[in-house]
């Protein structure tokens, strides 16, 4: 990395958001602290939404918690973009923007805030490092594009023992086992989201990532409060009755989780390759995990340790192989389908 030049006169240009992020060949590298804050965005703020996602639904009911964040946050950056000169969709567009919408937003983050009832923030964010392990195995029986070598087949196994171990009554470890509903949702969110993964290939979005991305989070956000709706969460719902601390929970997913994050998440694949970006994806679980010890008092017991190290470790395995033993779609870009192939 070049060093900084502290009085350089020339203007720095950053990238506009919805360039191609392998252009970044003809741009001019950031200053170094720049770099290290969007990692730090992409690291904390989304390690901690677990834990604001667990204070969210406490209160608010979990479709509707869901809804209000993506439908805000969807509009905003879509707003955001078209002040920018971003384009609308076109037509055919907006088909893949909808199976996506549903697959991330509607059954994904459904499942997710739904399961966070029950499960805590930090087990959550291990559970979903799942995704991972689902890709591969996706792409092994349904694309062929992946083959099961034995370095593969030892990840994919150790991170189904993480699982298991979380879950398993048998061996307590003196630790009671997760809420087997919640962990089933959420298995059912990183499945999903794999599929969409996959299927980010097979369909037609805006080639702007930012765009579709904002399309996505509005289509799945007011599915969510559809859903919401057709559960009755509306009718127990009293604006009035609900904290500030709940309040600024969805106020820090919106803009701190959705925009700020998803916007430190493009501008670095301008400058850092998409492993290295991909990283938050093992940093992620371990940073809900303190977050929820030290903010949110869920305990960290010796089942919580080995169930997490395990899902952890098949979590690098896979993201570290060789170019030519893993996906080209990155297994932990946890984003991805929301704008190119990327949540």
């Amino acid at each position: 990395m070049p060093p900084i030049k502290i009085f350089h006169k020339r203007k720095l240009r950053l990238p506009r958001l919805d360039r191609h992020p392998y252009a970044m060949a003809t741009e001019a590298r950031p200053a170094s602290w720049k770099i290290l804050l969007a990692f730090g965005i992409i690291y904390c703020v989304w390690g901690s939404t677990f834990l604001a996602i667990r204070v969210g639904v406490r209160e608010i009911s979990p479709f509707l918690m869901a809804g209000m964040r993506f439908l805000a946050a969807g509009l905003l950056l879509y707003g955001w973009m078209r002040v920018k000169g971003v384009a609308n969709p076109a037509a055919r567009e907006w088909r893949g923007i909808c199976i996506q919408g549903t697959l991330i937003f509607l059954v994904d983050y459904g499942c997710v805030f739904w399961a966070e009832q029950r499960v805590p923030s930090g087990i959550t964010a291990v559970v979903l490092g799942t995704i991972a392990i689902f890709i591969p195995l996706l792409e092994i029986s349904i694309l062929r594009t992946q083959q099961l070598t034995l370095r593969l087949s030892l990840a994919l196994a150790g991170g189904i023992c993480g699982v298991a171990v979380l879950m398993n009554r048998t061996f307590s470890l003196g630790e009671a086992p997760i809420d087997r509903m919640g962990a089933l949702a959420l298995l059912i969110a990183a499945f999903t989201w794999s599929v969409a993964t996959i299927l980010t290939r097979k369909l037609t979005l805006p080639a702007s990532k930012p765009m579709s991305a904002a399309a996505q989070m509005t289509v799945g956000g007011i599915q969510l409060l559809a859903l919401a709706a057709a559960t009755g969460e509306f009718a127990g719902f009293d604006p009035g009755a609900v904290s500030l601390k709940t309040w600024l929970a969805l106020v820090y997913l919106i803009f701190a989780g959705s925009i700020a994050g998803f916007t430190a998440y493009i501008w670095l694949l301008h400058y850092e390759s998409p492993t290295k970006v991909g990283t938050y994806a093992y940093v992620n679980p371990v940073v809900a995990v303190l977050v929820g010890h030290f903010a949110g008092g869920e305990s960290i017991g010796l089942r919580t340790i080995v169930g997490s190290a395990l899902v952890l470790v098949s979590v690098v395995v896979i993201s570290t192989m060789p170019a030519k033993s893993r996906a080209r779609t990155p297994a932990t870009a946890k984003l991805a389908p929301a704008g190119s192939s990327t949540e």
